[in-house]
This record gives structure tokens, sequence and C-alpha cells, in this order.
């Protein structure tokens, strides 16, 4: 006597074919979408293969039509609501176009971000997104790869220097600047700056951040200074903010200054969260002893006390056009101009005068 279950066998291709009254060969044209067959064919295949539980050997179907209807997509951190308002936005059209996402995820990191390329080219996706952790050219010999193996390719969020490839992006510069100079107007000028982007030494200046929003995020802050005819202090732009740990760290090192910041700008929602613990840990009020601006908007902003000035941008609509151009470019298709993305300042209650 044994307790093994027995297992139904899955139904092939000549299990439909038999249930459809058609040949094996037509069958397999029908249900991999290859050939020609005639729409009564097609009709009763579908029938067939849905009242059988039919479902498809993906692996055959690529090596037969060198299609997975597959798109890889690796972003920085999946944790950040960034990058999942843009997936969401890249799932909506992939669903719609009969494609599917296989999701990676670099941490920033350029090794994972290599390994997550290798892993979908091996599973033979036809294109892959890719908001790329590093913008130099020499760095991102993984994503030369993809375009010599004939798979389609865009960036997004950030572009990579030297890479003649299509980056889907917000232009930051003009709203940057905005924002700045609201805190200038309000009497600020000890402005500190903190992003997650990882830097090897001290911030020098704006191509340590390479082609990326947090690179244009700077040059803006930067400009409104230099129209104010004020001098920035460029050690208040803090990078390496990728944990709650080494924000508190980098508080701690801005508190512990003769004149600590009067004004924060968090670079995501993320930094945002940890930064609002970290000041109130110290029993700071926004706006009365810190003004308070943070990059991307979603609803808990707006609900908390204050509610946040934040510079919100189309992240969704982003993912959407990514997605799009991707899939247009794997069928061939005219991918027309490329679309203005920009950034808008949402002013609400965070920034006040500076506390005497």
């Amino acid at each position: 006597m044994t307790n093994q279950k027995t297992r139904s066998r899955a139904p092939t291709v000549a299990d439909v074919a038999r249930a459809a009254s058609v040949s094996k060969a037509q069958a397999a044209r029908a249900l991999g979408g290859y050939g020609a067959v005639s729409e009564e064919v097609q009709l009763r295949v579908n029938r067939a293969a849905a009242a059988l539980g039919y479902r498809p050997n993906e692996v055959a179907r690529t090596m037969n039509t060198g299609r997975s209807n597959t798109i890889g997509v690796i972003v920085g951190d999946i944790e950040n609501p960034h990058f999942g308002l843009a997936l969401r936005g890249m799932a909506d059209v992939a669903r719609q176009a009969g494609f599917h996402l296989l999701l990676g995820n670099s941490d920033e990191k350029l090794q994972a971000e290599q390994d997550a390329v290798r892993v979908m080219l091996e599973k033979r996706v036809d294109g892959i997104i890719v908001a790329p952790s590093h913008s130099a050219r020499e760095k991102n010999g993984h994503l030369l790869q993809i375009l010599e193996e004939g798979r389609a390719l865009r960036l997004f969020d950030r572009a990579v220097i030297g890479l003649d490839v299509e980056a889907i992006c917000c232009d930051f510069s003009t709203v940057a600047r905005e924002a700045t100079q609201r805190l200038l107007e309000a009497g600020h000028e000890r402005i500190a700056y903190i992003t997650s982007m990882e830097l090897e030494r001290e911030y020098r200046d704006e191509a340590d951040f390479g082609l990326t929003p947090v690179a244009q995020r700077v040059g803006g802050m930067m400009a409104a200074f230099a129209a104010a005819g004020r001098r920035y202090d460029t050690t208040l732009i803090q990078a390496n903010a990728g944990s709650d740990a080494q924000i508190a760290r980098i508080v701690a090192s801005l508190w512990q200054r003769a004149a600590p910041p009067t004004a924060l700008i968090a670079s995501d929602s993320l930094v945002a969260m940890s930064l609002l613990r970290a000041v109130a840990q110290r029993g700071l009020r926004i706006p009365q002893d810190i003004s308070f601006i943070m990059y991307d908007n979603f609803p808990w902003s707006e609900i908390v006390t204050p509610p946040l000035t934040v510079v919100a941008q189309p992240v969704y609509e982003m993912g959407r056009e990514a997605a799009r151009r991707l899939i247009a470019d794997i069928r061939g298709e005219n991918v027309g101009p490329m679309p203005a993305f920009s950034a808008a300042l949402m002013m609400r209650h965070s920034i006040a005068a500076p506390a005497q």
C-alpha cells in the first residue's frame, strides 16, 4: 500500500489536436502563434485548449517564434515606492500588449545589476528596461551585451554616458531651482540635500552623480544660489543615505556642526520617512525648527502634520512610456517622438522662516 498521490498528466498539443479534430501541426501553429491557420481552426483549437486546461510550453514557443513575450525590468530598489509606481505603469502596458514582466532588483549595486542582466538574457527575454546604477560607460558593458544579443533596451530614470539608448527621464533642473528659491526667499541658506546615491568620497561637483536626477537637482540648487548671489556650502550634500542607520548618522553629523542646516531636502520618499523620524527623535518640529521638502508625491505626504511640500513627477506615466517604447522596438514598430516629462513643485505647509 502506498500514500503516493497519482498525478494527472498535463494536456499536450496532441490532446488539444484530437479534441479539436485537427492535425497536431495545425494545433501547434494555432497555440504557438506562428504560421497560418484558418479562423475556424483557430477557434476550435482555442475552445479545446480552454476545455482541457492546456498551458503552452513557453520554452518550445520561444524556440519556434524567437519571442518569449517577456520583458525584463531591473530597478534600483523595489522597496522604493518611486520604482513601485513605475513598475505598475510598465506592467499595465505590458499586460495589454500580451507581455509578462521579469523583475530584478539591483539594490543600486553594479554586480547585482550585471547578474540580473545575465539571468534575463539566459531566460531569453525580448527586451530589458534598466534603471542603471552607474552612469559611466566603462561600467556598463552588460548593457552593451543586451544590444549585441539583439534584445531591445531602454533606460529608466537615468542615462549612461556615451550609450546611444533612449532614457525615459524627468527634467528636474527647473523645479529644483524653483524649490531652492522658495527656501532662499523664506530666509534659508543652510539647505541640506540627502540622497541614497552612493559616493566613495565627499561630494565635489555635479559630475559625481553622473546623468541622474540627483545631478539635475543639485545643479538646480546651485543655479538658485548663484542667481541670488549667494554661496552654497556643498558639504551639505550628503550621499550614501541608504538605510535608517546611515541617515541617523548623517543627521547626527549635521547637527554636530556649529551651524546645523535650517532646511532639509529628501531625494525620495524612503529617505524622507527616515529623515522625519530622525529629526523627530531630536525634538525638532517641522516647519518651526526645520523646513522640509521631499521629492516624489505620495498620499502620506499630504496627510502627515504638517502636509509636506513636495516635488511631484509623473512616475506612472514614465513607466508606461518606457514599456510602450520597448515593446514597439521589439515589434519593429514606429515608436514616435519621446514625450517631455517634467516635475512640479507642490507647496504645502512644511516651509517657514528659519528659527531665530
